[in-house]
């Protein structure tokens, strides 16, 4: 059934993005914004002077894509280990896993899949999440909103404009989802008797092993895209991924690379385990035999 898994992490990606937004709004004002002295700082000004929505800008554009985003990556990825090890899921779950490789080269696959669906809304999510009060974007004039900061941008900088970053978003997507699903495969295995189906438990730490995995090795090149977002709308200009990283290193020395990574790494964990928990159990409602 290979357009299961695309409807199992449609409504997955939706609920893992609810839950995680606020603190993912944080983490992209410490990572584009050099007014925050640490994370307690970021949140208690951003409450302060915008109260509890401000935590929540940007997600309507998000949740009302993020359905499509994560259906092109656990659909994706599901059916290209499909391919890549000429098995379907049941088998696997069965007694006959996919190898590492095999793992890893889905994932890349699905991360690469989904860059052309996220490029544009993760750019709009982040002039947003960027927005303080008195904040001015291009033409001196903040936001309204996601239609809104879509048509300026395509005004200002042209459909190209959509895609500022992706190159930076392609260099950390493309990696870090092959190395999204391989922890999460290990895991599962690891607290999964043989022969047995994986548990609600081992999905849970699975998923959130898996969040903070990736985002580890993610967080350096999110800061550069992040930046590069950012670019001309409020932000410094960078000429590209080099120049933001040369730039970024001789200004505020290596740390600025991992900006937010405290932050990644507590949000990745329940949101991704919400994710998987959410995706596995779709699968076995999705997938369940019809009664005799």
């Amino acid at each position: 059934m290979p357009f299961v898994e695309f409807i199992a992490g449609c409504i997955s990606g939706a609920v893992g993005l609810a839950f995680g937004h606020p603190m993912d709004t944080v983490k992209v004002r410490l990572q584009t914004q050099v007014k925050y002295k640490g994370i307690f700082d970021c949140v208690a000004r951003t409450y302060t002077r915008e109260g509890i929505p401000g935590f929540f800008k940007g997600m309507t554009f998000p949740v009302l894509t993020t359905g499509i985003t994560n259906a092109v990556v656990f659909g994706s990825y599901s059916n290209a280990l499909d391919c890549l090890t000429q098995s379907q899921r049941n088998d696997r779950i069965q007694g006959n896993p996919a190898s590492a490789s095999a793992i890893f080269a889905a994932g890349c696959f699905s991360g690469l899949a989904q860059v052309v669906v996220t490029a544009p809304v993760d750019l709009v999510k982040v002039r947003l999440q960027s927005q303080t009060k008195g904040w001015a974007g291009v033409g001196g004039d903040g936001y309204r909103g996601p239609i809104h900061c879509v048509t300026v941008i395509l005004r200002e900088e042209g459909l190209r404009g959509l895609f500022r970053g992706g190159l930076a978003l392609t260099l950390r997507d493309v990696p870090c989802y092959g190395i999204y699903f391989l922890p999460y495969e290990i895991t599962c295995r690891f607290l999964t008797e043989e022969g047995q189906r994986t548990g609600t438990f081992a999905v849970v730490m699975a998923g959130g092993v898996a969040g903070v995995v990736t985002w580890a090795f993610a967080t350096p090149m999110d800061v550069v895209k992040a930046r590069l977002q950012m670019s001309g709308a409020g932000g410094r200009v960078y000429q590209g991924v080099l120049h933001c990283m040369s730039v970024s290193l001789k200004e505020e020395g290596v740390r600025v690379f991992f900006k937010g990574l405290l932050l990644n790494s507590l949000r990745a964990f329940p949101v991704n385990a919400i994710t998987f928990l959410s995706y596995e159990s779709l699968m076995r409602i999705l997938t369940r035999p019809p009664a005799d």
